[in-house]
Order: structure tokens, then sequence, then C-alpha cells
């Protein structure tokens, strides 16, 4: 077996596993080797072609001479000077055959290389080496490459509830416990209401829809048709990761943690910030919750950005101030554990970010509640667009979102004042 032979099969190979291969490192690795692969036999290619041209060129000098030895006619006359002899005809295909080479090789290395040709007269068609194509080949890979992730994590921490068919749900949470007193022997007890409240979730419809031709599902080597299938789903999540924050809850909208239909958050307790500092951290983390506990399961959910001005803060000799830990979307800063969210605006930033915006977001996430109303579905159809040969996907999901326990979240805004 020759090695182009062994290096196509190693090739082929490496395609069949990738098309089972599920983790994005390794098929980072497999396509690094195929491209390698790929340049070692255009590479062989290009030896094989010019060995070839040479071995040509070869057969056909010697041929020639061969011709002028054997040839019975009488050798060429030239007018004041006489006959040929046979000697001095083999000299002739010499010097043709050695400046032929040499031209070869001169094109071969990319070098300008002059005709003996005219532009007018008949020329006659030579065969050098084994025309196989006239263009180089062009190879595809049979993976797509993933987007950096732009879906949250945040969507997946919070609490859900699945309640396929329902229009609507109300939680119910407790918003004032009043202490006890001293009572007298003969006196009434003292008055200790519980007071509770409600948070409305109400349904939304969210959707996603998108069209490819017939010609990318059905020519690609790469699996282009259900890539667009699975980030139907992915470009809803995106939606929805950010709606728990921003959410405007109105008609057909989640109410988000910012929003002021977040009626189980008083808009007293927002925590008004004006930079990132070395205090900053423990002023979110010890304005949160009740009098009595410090919260030891709440997240901070920030913008990137804010994520580096909290890097950045130093101290007096200049080390870094925060130690933070990140795995992706979520990591901890000194322990605290944080969550990036691009819904939430900047502090740290020069602009784009008013006095009043909120930033930040800090809670237990199960006090954000999303309830499912219909489970997602999502649908491909080559009918809608069948005379132009489209093909639509389509997603949709009926849910709804909001806080659903007393001051879960403390909102952290911008004080430029």
């Amino acid at each position: 077996m020759s090695m182009i032979e062994k290096l196509e099969k190693r090739k082929s190979e490496l395609v069949a596993k990738s098309k089972d291969c599920n983790n994005v490192e390794e098929l980072r690795s497999i396509q690094a080797q195929i491209e390698t692969i790929n340049e070692d036999l255009t590479e062989l290619r290009e030896e094989e072609t010019a060995a070839k041209l040479k071995s040509e060129i070869s057969d056909e000098r010697t041929a020639a001479l061969n011709e002028v030895e054997t040839r019975d006619a009488t050798p060429d006359f030239t007018p004041g000077k006489g006959f040929k002899s046979v000697e001095e005809r083999k000299n002739q295909f010499d010097d043709v055959f050695e400046k032929r080479e040499k031209a070869g090789k001169d094109l071969k290395d990319n070098r300008a290389v002059k005709s003996d040709y005219s532009l007018t007269g008949e020329l006659r068609a030579v065969t050098v080496g084994n025309g196989t194509t006239i263009s180089v080949p062009h190879f595809y890979s049979p993976t797509i490459n993933p987007d950096f992730p732009v879906v949250s994590s945040l969507i997946d921490g919070v609490d859900t509830l699945t309640l396929n068919g329902g229009e609507s749900f109300r939680q119910p949470y407790v918003a004032r416990i009043t202490a006890g007193n001293y009572t007298s022997e003969t006196g009434n007890a003292a008055t200790a209401d519980t007071t509770f409240a409600y948070a409305d979730i109400n349904r939304a419809k969210v959707t996603a829809y998108s069209e490819i031709t017939e010609e990318l599902q059905k020519l690609p080597n790469a699996n282009y048709a259900d890539e667009v299938f699975k980030n139907i789903r992915t470009s809803m999540r995106m939606l929805i990761s950010k709606e728990i924050l921003v959410g405007g809850g109105g008609t057909n909208q989640i109410v988000g943690i910012f929003d002021d239909g977040a009626t189980a958050i008083d808009s007293d307790t927002d925590l008004a910030i004006a930079a990132i500092t070395d205090t900053t951290l423990d002023e979110i983390v010890f304005n949160y919750g009740g009098a009595e506990e410090v919260e030891g399961s709440a997240v901070l959910i920030l913008n990137k950005l804010d994520l580096l001005a909290f890097s950045k803060v130093r101290t007096s000799t200049k080390q870094k101030f925060y130690e933070i830990k990140s795995y992706g979307n979520y990591g901890t800063i000194s322990g605290v554990p944080y969550i990036i969210n691009s819904a939430c605006k900047a502090l740290s930033a020069t602009s784009g970010t008013s006095t009043g915006d909120y930033c930040m977001a800090y809670g237990n996430l199960k006090n954000y509640k999303l309830v499912e109303f219909s489970p997602i579905e999502v649908k491909r159809s080559e009918d809608y667009k069948f005379k132009e040969g489209m093909i639509a996907h389509r997603g949709v999901v009926m849910l709804g979102g909001n806080v659903v326990k007393k001051n879960g979240f403390l909102r952290v805004k911008a004080n430029f004042a």
C-alpha cells in the first residue's frame, strides 16, 4: 500500500470517528489531524506528478533519438550549408530537450519562462504531465465548530415548574411575620399575624424561526441543517435567560428581576453604588437577606465588564484584592458565586449606563420561578415554501416567570451623582 493510500485510509477513519464524537476538544483535535493529512496528501501528489512528468519527458527524448538513428529518409539539407549528419541531428534534439527540462523546472519554481512559439502559425499539441486537474481541489470539514456560549447559565439555575396547558400560576409567599410581645396576667395575647402576598405568573409565548435552502441540507459535507434545527432551541433560551432579569412584565412578557412587576421586591432595599471598589462585594453580601443572618446560598449576577472591574481592584501593595475563579459563564469572587449575564448593564462602563440603571442582582436563584405552560416544540417543514425550495424551522414554548420570595434578590443600581 502506497503512502497516499495509507493517508487516505487514515483520513476516512478520522472522518468516521468525528461523526460519532460529541466532545468539542476531541473534535478540534480530529479536525487538526485531518488538515495535516490534507497537507501531506497535497505534497505527495505534487511529488508524484513531478516524477511522472520527468519520466514522460525522458521516454519522449529516447523515442525521438531512436527515430533519428533509424530513419531511412535523406538527412536534412540546408542551402549553403549542405546536409546535416546524424550526429548533428542528435545534438539538436539534446538542446531541445534540455531547454524543455529547464523550462519545466522554472515553471515549477514559479519563475518566468520565455516561449519559443509565436502568436501565429501552426502549433502542435504536446502532452506534458498527467493532466489530472486544472485547479487546486478544496477540502471541506465534516464538522461545524461551535460559537462561543450565547446562553447565560442563569436560565438553568432558577426554580422551574411544568404546568402543561395552564394559563397562569399564583405563588404565595410570606410577606411579613410580626413578633410577639409581653402580656399581663389578665391581658389579651399580643397580635402576631403573618401577612401573605402572591406573585402572579402569566403565560407568554416565545418563538424562533429560521429558513435554509434545500441545497444547504443536501449538498455540504457538514450537517448544517441539523445545526440550524438544534439552534432554534438555543435562540429561545438566549431570550429567556435575559428576560429573567429585564422582562417587562406586560402582556405576553415574563416579569424580570429588574422590573417593577416583581412586586415581591421592595424597591427601598435597592443598593446604589457609584463604582466597584474593595468594599463593593461586602456591601452587596451584607445588605441582602434578613436582619438575623447572612445568606450563604446567594449568587451575584453581573455583566462581564463588571467582573473585569472586580479583577482590577488592587491592594495598597498592588496585589489583586479579589480572588476570581472562572469556569466559563460562572465562577466565584473571593468565594462568592457569580453568573455572567449580558442583560445586566455594566456599572464600570464609560457609556451606556446611567444613574438609576440596574447593573447587578444578588440572591438565591430559587427565589425566581419559571413556569413552563407547554413543552418546547421545534418543528421542521418543507411545505410552507415548497416552490422556492426552502426548509423552515420553527420553535415555540409557552412560559412565564416572576420573583416568588419577599426581597428574594438585592438589586444593585448605578449612582453616578
